[in-house]
């Protein structure tokens, strides 16, 4: 048989059960644009537009000339676990240790060890809408069942434990909860929060908190729920280094939670991706451990793009928004713009990407279908020439 007649292979069922990312197929696109000459405005990356601080890349060069290029624990070094531990204590009063905390190759990679560790065929897993792209597709590989939640727009997309509460079964196995939001930016207040770890525990739950965006909050004081009295046995953190500190191609998140989960993760990661980057690791060390006030600024100047972003939105005939409280995203409902053969969020973004030439993610891939995201860690430029599109595209419907 000559290569042109070979058989395409086979793919399981699990993996026909998955999708692509949508947020990653997004990018994808504009930067197929791009290369075509084609002026995009991309709107659709969850990424800081900043550099990685200059002493986290200095500590990286520092641990290639001292040729700490080879593998690590599959965990992680003790290190960063314990750097890790250290900086989760200090910023939010938690008390882990290194035994109950791993490292993973992004925050991602400790979202799917946490599937594939706790989730087996026909487990039920309840998840906030809107929700972050992948929690849908991980839980479905591991074989569980996804049971969403609406959550509350004109309040600017909050849930509690009273309205989770009815949603829970006798297969209900865990809960995902993502404060800050993305795509919506919404923020639980640390009461509601605990009363939903309450719930969780009540019933036997394991409670996930995803903390990627957790020290971007706008309104209120960074916390972590796995700091409340008690949490420990309950609640699984994952963490990311990808944010916080513009370390997004640095590929290091970490999980912390009861120690017999963290040893079952660990025999998975050792089988698949073994250790992350030893080289990224130095890098994580110095983050943590070195200078904060990188934070800082990216997060007053992410108030900055957000007070932007939230008025040149809600000035568009028909659109609406919740104002984002934390995270760098804008999730506006422009369903006013449903006529002319657009019928979805998802058409929106097609026509906006083809005809004004602006990325945008749809809402179908977060579970509504009215909204689109947009993400404002670019520059005020980039803003500026993006709404004007936008603005223009919805004006024209």
């Amino acid at each position: 048989m000559t290569p042109s007649m070979q058989a395409s292979p086979d793919l399981t069922e699990r993996i026909s059960r998955i999708s692509e990312s949508t947020t990653m197929k997004v990018s994808a696109e504009a930067d197929r644009l791009r290369r075509e000459g084609i002026d995009v405005v991309d709107f659709g990356a969850g990424e800081p537009d900043f550099p990685t601080p200059e002493n986290i890349k200095n500590a990286a060069i520092s641990a290639i000339h001292s040729n700490f290029t080879k593998y690590t624990a599959a965990g992680g070094t003790l290190e960063l676990k314990r750097a890790i531990c250290e900086r989760h204590a200090q910023d939010y009063g938690t008390n882990y240790a290194p035994n109950e905390c791993m490292v993973t190759v992004g925050g991602k990679h400790a979202i799917f060890n946490t599937m594939q560790a706790l989730i087996s065929a026909g487990d039920e897993v309840i998840i906030p809408v809107p929700y972050w792209v992948t929690y849908k597709d991980v839980v479905t590989y591991a074989g569980g069942e996804c049971v969403f939640v609406e959550s509350d727009e004109a309040n600017g997309f909050q849930f509690t434990a009273e309205t989770i509460a009815p949603y829970i079964t006798n297969k209900t196995k865990l809960l995902i909860v993502n404060s800050p939001n993305n795509p919506s930016g919404a923020v639980l207040s640390r009461e509601e929060f605990e009363r939903i770890l309450h719930l969780a525990a009540k019933h036997g739950i394991q409670l996930m908190t995803d903390e990627c965006y957790c020290r971007f909050l706008y309104d209120s004081q960074p916390f972590s729920i796995a700091s409340a009295p008690g949490a420990k046995d309950t609640v699984v953190v994952a963490g990311s280094l990808s944010k916080t500190y513009a370390m997004t191609g640095w590929r290091i998140g970490f999980a912390l939670a009861p120690k017999p989960l963290i040893d079952g993760m660990l025999k998975l990661q050792s089988h698949t991706t073994s250790n992350p980057s030893s080289v990224s690791q130095k890098a994580a060390v110095e983050a943590l451990n070195g200078p904060q006030e990188s934070v800082g600024i990216m997060l007053r100047e992410y108030r900055k793009r957000r007070d932007y972003v939230v008025q040149r939105l809600r000035a568009i005939p028909g659109v609406t928004m919740a104002e984002p409280r934390g995270a760098f995203y804008a999730y506006p409902n422009v369903s006013v713009a449903f006529r002319k053969g657009i019928n979805s969020a998802l058409q929106f973004s097609e026509r906006l990407l083809s005809e004004a030439q602006v990325a945008v993610v749809p809402g179908e891939a977060f579970g509504t279908s009215q909204h689109v995201r947009i993400s404002y860690a670019t520059s005020m430029n980039e803003l500026e020439r993006g709404l004007d599109r936008i603005e223009r595209f919805v004006r024209e419907r």
